[in-house]
């Protein structure tokens, strides 16, 4: 199983080669770095929401079903 700071750097790193192929005028190491930290935390952002409206449907159709029993 993978380890959260494992992810992490999984991600950063996803974003960094990314920008680094792509040509971009990001060149200095710590700017694409500081890029790819941005676009990691607003994916897990994004992730994050899609999962709590997953769990908070799921919860949702429980007090339905009980009702109906």
């Amino acid at each position: 199983m993978i380890t959260p700071k494992q992810k992490a750097v999984e991600l950063v790193d996803s974003f960094k080669v990314i920008l680094i192929n792509e040509d971009t005028d990001c060149g200095h190491e710590i700017l694409c770095t500081i890029i790819a930290i941005k676009s990691a935390l607003l994916t897990v952002d994004e992730i994050m929401k899609v999962e709590q409206a997953v769990k908070m449907a799921f919860w949702k159709e429980v007090k339905k079903q009980i009702q109906l029993l």
